[in-house]
Parts: structure tokens; C-alpha cells; sequence
């Protein structure tokens, strides 16, 4: 990848950044396609209910962060050597998800750093931001602009493909995609480790790693595994501290009063934090606004626990466990987190 290159994504940042700053009454200055990716923004939280503004500031700065010129470019060196040999242009589809703002970022970013086309499908969930994203990276550099295709079905016929959803989903792509060179992406989940050591700061980021997006990315964590005699009650009085947020997403609260009614319907115990749900449960996937527990006798079986999940687990939080992200980090991914331990840059080189 060009010097050129890089420096477009490196403004892409810049740019997105100084549009995220601004008040609406204070737009001079501003580009055309800034304004318009604003107005995409305020376009998807009135299309879907779960992308509050807030929310998707908190995406769009995780953008942000990974086109830090400092990321970008540790990022890349591993792969330049292969970078440069890279002779045919491949069309790669991307299949995005929809869980959160923007979340297809990343494999576009990969795709066209790598040198190869993005053939983009995105989710009916999140249709405005990407298109947004991409006309101000066309504006900043017109050469990008024979290099991505935004379709509105998905075609039949790619040299590659990145797929991401549910389980289900996942069926359906290895069925239709499992022809071509592929990355298949199934549901998965994070988890977070609790010995009762945890400090109130560490309580506030686990509370970002449950709430952010309201949980519904793959980063959030949706069980604790808790160390015995762990205390929780302690626990949830420090969370409710942290989640008055919550209150103000009506979908939100539809999928709290919806799981609270089917646990005391079905006489399950739980324990109520008024805006989110603890419950004690062996389950890894919990359903939204509710947190599943487990206790365990020591660290070691909750590792024991983590590896044999692991193809199921996106993210561990807790700085006793290898390989594990600190308390309010799970969704603050690096631009070299690979979701699912994947190399998507290595497995685009490869083509």
C-alpha cells in the first residue's frame, strides 16, 4: 500500500473526527460529504432504535482510534512485503452484521488496504453509516472509488468472501459462499473474570464492557464467571452507579420488562439491578439486558472453563487470565484485533 494510501485513511480519521466534534449550528468548514455523513448518522438512529446517538459516537470514535496514524502504521508493516507482491485484484464480498454502528468497518479497511475490491452488502439494520463512511474516503481519495461496491442484495458470484452473523446466518453463508475462499463468522460472546480484588474504577469499565451498545456486540460481555463467595449483591450496587443510560432506549427496556416476566412466569430466581438482570445460569449467550453467572472454585477452572469455550468466546476480560483485555476495554478493539482470532489482512494476501 501506497504512502498515499495510508495517508487517506489516516485523513479519513481526521475528518470523521473533526465532523463528530462539531454542534449542528456550527457546520462551516465543513465538506459536503461530512455533512452528509452526519446526516446519515441522525438517519440511523431514527431507522434503528438501538442506535442512539450516543451509541453511535462511541462507534464512530472507535473508528477513529483505529486510523490512528501511530495503529495504522504498526499495523501494516508486518504485512507490506506481501502487500507488495499482491498482482491480482481480487473482488471480495463483505457481508456485514448489523449488531452495532458501522461494524463492517474493519473488513472494509482490511479489504482495501490490501489492494483488492470490496463488493459490500450491508445489513438491512445499518444501511446509511458504511455508504457515509465511504463517499468521505472517495472524497479524500477519488481513487477508492472503482474500488468499492455497495449492493443492495447480495450477488452469487465473488472471488472471496467475509461473511458475518448469527449461527443460522452462518448455514446459509457456507452454503451459498462455501464455494469461494471464505472467512464464516458465527455468533459469539465475551465474558468477564471476578475474583472480588476488583476496584471500583475496574467495576466502571466492566460496566462499559456489559452496556456499551447495549450489549448486542460480540465484545460485550453477557456472562461472569466469579471465583466462590464471590459477593454479587456488591457487585450489582456498583453497576447501577453506571447503567442510568439504559433507561432511555425503549427497546431497552421492551427486552428487560420481556426477560423479567419470562423468568418470574417460569419462577427462575434472578436478581433485579432495575436496569439490567443477573442471573445464575451455566448458559455462555445470555439474552439482552440480562447477564448470566458462575461461580467456580478457583481461577484455574474458570481457564479450564475459557479454553473449552473458546470457539465461542470473543473476548476475556480480566488482567489474571493470558491473553485477557483490562476492565473497559472489550469494546475498544486495535485496529490488529482480529474478531475471532482471524487474520483478515493475512487471509486476503493469501488470495
Amino acid at each position: 500500500m501506497s504512502t498515499e494510501k495510508l495517508k487517506s485513511f489516516i485523513e479519513l480519521g481526521n475528518q470523521i473526527n473533526d465532523a463528530l466534534t462539531r454542534k449542528e449550528s456550527d457546520y462551516e468548514g465543513l465538506s459536503k460529504q461530512q455533512i452528509n455523513l452526519l446526516v446519515q448518522i441522525k438517519k440511523a438512529g431514527i431507522e434503528n432504535g438501538w442506535f442512539s446517538k450516543e451509541m453511535v459516537d462511541r462507534a464512530f470514535q472507535g473508528i477513529v482510534r483505529m486510523l490512528n496514524e501511530d495503529q495504522l502504521e504498526k499495523w501494516i508493516e508486518p504485512y507490506i512485503k506481501e502487500m507488495n507482491s499482491v498482482n491480482e485484484i481480487k473482488e471480495v464480498g463483505i457481508i456485514m452484521a448489523g449488531n452495532i454502528p458501522a461494524v463492517g468497518f474493519h473488513d472494509l479497511l482490511c479489504v482495501l488496504v490490501s489492494g483488492h475490491k470490496a463488493v459490500v452488502k450491508t445489513s438491512s439494520e445499518d444501511s446509511l453509516l458504511i455508504p457515509g463512511i465511504v463517499d468521505l474516503l472517495i472524497s479524500i481519495d477519488n481513487s477508492f472509488s472503482d474500488k468499492v461496491i455497495i449492493l443492495k442484495a447480495p450477488r452469487s458470484k465473488y472471488d472471496a468472501v467475509i461473511a458475518t452473523g448469527s449461527n443460522n446466518s452462518a448455514r446459509y453463508f457456507e452454503q451459498y459462499f462455501g464455494k469461494y475462499p471464505h472467512i464464516i463468522r458465527k455468533s459469539r460472546t465475551s465474558v468477564a473474570v471476578l475474583t472480588g480484588e476488583e476496584t471500583k474504577q475496574d467495576i466502571s469499565g466492566l460496566a462499559k464492557d456489559l452496556f456499551t451498545y447495549y450489549g448486542l456486540g460480540c465484545r460485550n460481555v453477557s456472562k461472569l464467571l466469579v471465583t466462590k463467595d464471590f459477593d454479587i449483591q456488591k457487585l450489582i450496587n456498583e453497576l447501577i452507579k453506571h447503567s442510568d443510560h439504559l433507561k432511555s432506549n425503549g427497546k431497552y427496556q421492551n427486552n428487560i420488562d420481556y426477560n423479567k416476566s419470562i423468568l418470574i412466569i417460569n419462577k427462575e430466581a434472578f436478581l433485579d439491578g432495575g436496569t439490567f438482570l443477573l442471573k445464575e445460569d451455566k448458559s455462555l449467550h445470555s439474552p439482552i439486558s440480562v447477564t448470566f453467572y458462575e461461580q467456580f472454585d478457583s481461577i484455574n477452572e474458570i481457564s479450564e472453563y475459557i479454553t473449552t469455550h473458546e470457539n465461542e468466546i470473543q473476548c476475556v476480560v480480566s488482567p489474571k487470565i493470558k491473553r485477557g483485555v483490562s476492565f473497559g476495554e472489550a469494546q475498544l478493539p486495535k485496529v490488529s484485533d482480529y474478531a475471532d482470532k482471524v487474520d483478515t489482512m493475512q487471509f486476503l494476501l493469501s488470495l
